[in-house]
């Protein structure tokens, strides 16, 4: 009942805040956080093993998009494609494919620590959780409209 009435309050309290514009990050978290709450239902036992590797996951994943980030500033830098070698347009094409296996790897990574330590249908609810959230948040924010 606690965790509902959390989920509940954010969900009133935190779209106000974000009228005027697009929601950081910190602002994303709280929202999917609340969201999971409500969606997983988790019991007092399964938010203590749940919530340490979430953290852990969403940590290693912070760290992958930043480094992604900083290499695609190097391509965004290059006026044209047409200005590179050959082996430059490769490299930076290959170093996403790295990107994207990583993300995999990780994925795959905190699938195993999730079905090892909590019921195979609490981790089916965080994926489609986690569907879900990314569906909620591109309706709630699709052009910058208000929610």
């Amino acid at each position: 009942m606690m965790k509902n009435l959390l989920f509940i309050a954010l969900i009133f309290l935190l779209p106000t805040a974000l009228f005027a514009q697009r929601p950081k990050g910190e602002e994303i978290e709280s929202l999917k956080i609340a969201f999971f709450t409500q969606k997983l239902d988790l019991s007092p036992e399964e938010a203590k093993i749940f919530w340490p590797i979430y953290n852990d996951m969403q940590a290693e994943q912070n760290a992958l998009r930043k480094e992604r980030f900083q290499k695609m500033i190097s391509f965004r830098k290059v006026d044209e494609i047409d200005n590179l070698t050959d082996a430059q347009v490769q490299s930076l094409i290959t170093s996403e494919f790295d990107f994207k296996q990583r993300d995999l790897n990780l994925d795959k990574k905190y699938y195993n620590k999730l079905k090892s330590s909590l019921p195979i249908k609490v981790v089916g609810k965080f994926y489609r959780a986690q569907e879900g959230f990314k569906r909620e948040l591109l309706n709630r924010y699709k052009g910058g409209q208000r929610p």
